[in-house]
C-alpha cells in the first residue's frame, strides 16, 4: 500500500509532522502528496489524521517515466 489520496483535509499538519520520509507537504492550507515514491508505507500519516482524510492504495503506485 501507499498513499492514494487526501480528501477532507482540515489543515492540522499532523500527517506532515508524523511522516518520517517527508512525503507530505502543506499547500494552500491542505496536505498534499509531494513525494509519493518516497513513501515507506508506515501508515503514520493515516493513523495521526484526526479526520481520516488519507486513503491508502492497495498496491504501490509508481509513476511511469517517458523516454523523451
Amino acid at each position: 500500500m501507499t498513499i492514494k489520496s487526501i480528501n477532507g483535509c482540515i489543515g492540522c499538519e499532523e500527517c506532515v509532522k508524523s511522516c518520517p520520509c517527508d512525503v507530505l507537504r502543506m499547500e494552500s492550507g491542505k496536505a498534499v502528496i509531494a513525494y509519493p515514491a518516497d513513501c515507506q508505507i508506515c501508515h503514520l500519516c493515516r493513523m495521526y489524521c484526526p479526520v481520516d482524510a488519507i486513503e491508502m492504495a492497495e498496491h504501490r503506485v509508481m509513476t511511469a517515466l517517458s523516454a523523451g
